[in-house]
Order: C-alpha cells, then structure tokens, then sequence
C-alpha cells in the first residue's frame, strides 16, 4: 500500500465513510475514507486520492472504470 492519504470525494456520502474501491480494468482495490465534496465533473462518481489511485493502477489514465462498496459508515 501506498504511503500518503488514502481518501475520496463523493458528492452525498457522510465524511468519514469508508469505501472499497476496485479498478474493473484489474482487480486492484484500495479502501479509501470520504473526506470531500465532488467530483463535479459529470458522469464521475468519485475523485480518488493520488495515493488511492496509485494503490488500485490508474494514476497513469487518470480515470478508471470502477466499483466501490461501502464498508464502514459513520
């Protein structure tokens, strides 16, 4: 796992709830905690962290088609 901040946007869920997201591309998945509002850019659900994108292989594409679940809500 990557040093550095593990965290997401999402525009709706409660700050503080964790996620875990997986790249459909390769299967890599990073648990990441909400901690911001967005993306606002449409057709985008969530802006992850460069750490977090870095952990699941998309830094270099900038975008990824992904899944995410919630497991812990606050």
């Amino acid at each position: 796992m990557s040093s550095g901040n593990l965290t997401a946007a999402h525009r709706s869920l409660a700050f503080g709830t964790r996620l875990r997201v997986t790249n459909k591309h390769n299967g890599r998945s990073v648990v990441v905690r909400i901690n911001d509002r967005g993306p606002f850019i449409r057709g985008r659900v969530l802006d992850l962290s460069r750490a977090a994108a870095q952990d699941i292989g998309m830094v270099a594409s900038g975008t990824a088609s992904v899944c995410y679940e919630v497991v812990a809500s606050k």
